[in-house]
This record gives structure tokens, sequence and C-alpha cells, in this order.
């Protein structure tokens, strides 16, 4: 051990020659000294008997983080790492499950986001039992049950009252999603080389999807109005304001309309479920709405089949051939007999 300042650094040859260096964390040489033999001899457990090298949760993260560093939430997954602040300088193997709950009981957020924790940390520790094979068996650990969320869409008439009340372009834009169901930053990042008008078709490429896939789009007669009158506005994106992008839709302005329509509890996010809802209403199969819609799998859609059970009252009728009302006066009569008897 050598003294660098005043941390104590550690210097250890294995038995392959390979020469291991890393800081002890502390001015004291009697800890330096008890954490020096510890990986000594850990490493020579290792050369002699074998035995896996161990890891630390931090080696983990940040080899997750470097093979997902193409990843559109690898965002998402620092902060979460960023934020699990009990895991730092933890063995994967002291990562237990009664550790893990324990941490994730413990953080201040809806189920709904724990469970996302709990995603992230199984997928690392699968990681590390299988592919990096760091560890023998990655704990089991079970998601919180959540509530099933209603999907939020509005009827025809809502819909026209509230783009007649939103500024010109975000109105436009609005509507486009409701002809075309494209998801906010599709619409806000449509280019004009991603629209054929004259094939009346558009794409988003897979690098701009949630799945990632390419998802083709059908321009029907209301989404070619609203583009064919966008022309020549600008020579890149499709949606601009004062001759620029527009980044996003204001909350204020949002709001405001939403107020002046008296329609509550409503994002733009569920101009993509009035979209899907309406197209499931009209009879179109969850299938082809998948692929409309570029969702990943089936269930993904399925939440939209009993969103409105207008369209199957011409199967509903069939009960009506049903001689419901002489069944019920028979039982009545019969109760009548039976009036007398305990």
């Amino acid at each position: 051990m050598r003294l660098r300042g005043e941390i104590w650094q550690i210097d250890v040859v294995t038995q392959s020659g390979e020469r291991i260096r890393q800081s002890s964390g502390t001015s004291e040489k009697a800890a330096a000294q008890e954490l020096h033999d510890k990986i000594k001899y850990e490493l020579w457990r290792i050369g002699r008997i074998g035995e896996k090298p161990k890891y630390l949760w931090d080696d983990a993260a940040i080899r997750w983080l470097k093979e997902k560093a193409h990843k559109k939430s690898l965002d998402d997954d620092k902060i979460k790492i960023k934020l699990l602040t009990q895991f730092r300088g933890k063995y994967l193997d002291d990562l237990s499950r009664d550790f893990i709950m324990s941490v994730i009981n413990g953080l201040s957020c809806a189920d709904s986001t724990k469970n996302r924790y709990i995603s992230l940390i199984r997928a690392i520790l699968k990681k590390c039992e299988g592919e990096w094979e760091w560890i023998d068996k990655a704990p089991t650990l079970t998601a919180f049950k959540e509530k099933k969320k209603r999907i939020r869409w509005l009827k025809p008439e809502e819909a026209e009252r509230l783009i007649g009340v939103l500024p010109d372009v975000i109105a436009e834009m609005a509507q486009f999603s409701l002809l075309t169901g494209l998801r906010q930053g599709n619409v806000l990042g449509l280019e004009w080389s991603q629209v054929d008008l004259n094939r009346q078709v558009a794409w988003i490429h897979p690098d701009q999807a949630k799945a990632e896939h390419a998802i083709g789009v059908p321009l029907n007669h209301g989404a070619m109005l609203i583009l064919e009158g966008r022309q020549g506005i600008d020579s890149q994106y499709v949606f601009t304001k004062a001759n620029k992008p527009i980044n996003g839709i204001s909350s204020k302005v949002w709001k405001r309309a939403l107020k002046e329509a008296g329609i509550i509890d409503f994002r733009w996010h569920d101009l993509r479920h009035t979209w899907a809802s309406w197209l499931v209403q009209a009879g179109v199969p969850l299938l082809d709405l998948k692929e409309m819609g570029g969702w990943e799998s089936i269930e993904m859609v399925q939440k939209y089949a009993h969103l409105a059970p207008d369209h199957l009252h011409k199967h509903a009728v069939h009960v009506d051939k049903i001689n419901v009302t002489n069944t019920a006066q028979k039982n009545k009569a019969l109760n009548s007999v039976l009036g007398g008897v305990n």
C-alpha cells in the first residue's frame, strides 16, 4: 500500500501477473490494510480454486449503461440508478430479494413507478446471471399490482369543440393526431421527407417509434387536406410556428382550450386513444389497429375493445328472440303455488 495525499492506495498483483490498483477510500491505515488483505484473499481464491470474482452493483450499472447506450430510455435508467444510493458499493451476491424490496418499498412514488425500478434491477441482474456470468442466480422480484387506468377518449362533437378553440397550428396538429393516431413527438418532428402526397402515405422511422419498428401511416382525406394546406410554409418540417419547429405544446394553452371546450381530465396523448377508440367502434379489427398504431403486441390494443359497445348492438338484439317475459310469468306462477311451503 502507499499513501497518496490523505488516502491509502492498494496495489495487488494476481497469480496470473495482473496488477490491480485501486483506492481504499480511507485515510486510516488499518482499514485500508483490511481491505487490501480481503482483496488479495479473494483474488487468491479465484486463482487457486476457480471461484467467481466478486462484482459490485456499481460494476453492473456501468456495464449496463455502456451496453445500452442506444436505448431510448437510457436517461431514465441513469436517473433510477442514481437514486438507488443504497446499492452503491454492494456486492451483487449481497443484493438479496429482501434487501432490494426494502429499498424499493422505501421509495416515495406510486406502485407503477416502483415497478419501473423493479424491471430495471431485474434486467440488470439477469444480465449478471446469464450473459455476463457474474452471479449464479438472480433473486426473484415480484412487481406490485397496479390499478388498471381507464382509457380517456372524446366523442366526435367533443373533439370538434376542442379543435375549435385551439390556436391555428396547434388545432391542425390536434386534428392531424385524431386523423392518424400519431404520438405527439411524431407529429412535432414530422418532416416533408416522410410524406408522399401522391401515394397518400407517411412513415415514421424505427428510431422515431416507441416500439422501434417503422410505421406506415395511411393518409385519409382529412389528413391530406391538412398537409396540402401546409405545403410551402416550411421546406423541412410540416408543422412550424413563426418559421421555427414546434418543440412542445404549452400546458397553459392546452388547459385553457380544455376549459373553453368544457372538457376535463384529458391529455394530448388521449387524442391517440380517441383515434383508436373511434376505429374500434367502426369495426376495425384489433390486428389492423395494432399495425396502424405501431403497437408492439396485440395485448396493447386489447384495452380499446371495450371502449364503446355501440357497434355490438347488432349482436345484442339476438337476446330479444328469447321469450324472457313468458319464463318470468311461469316462475311467478310457480312461486305463488309454493308460497305456503317453508
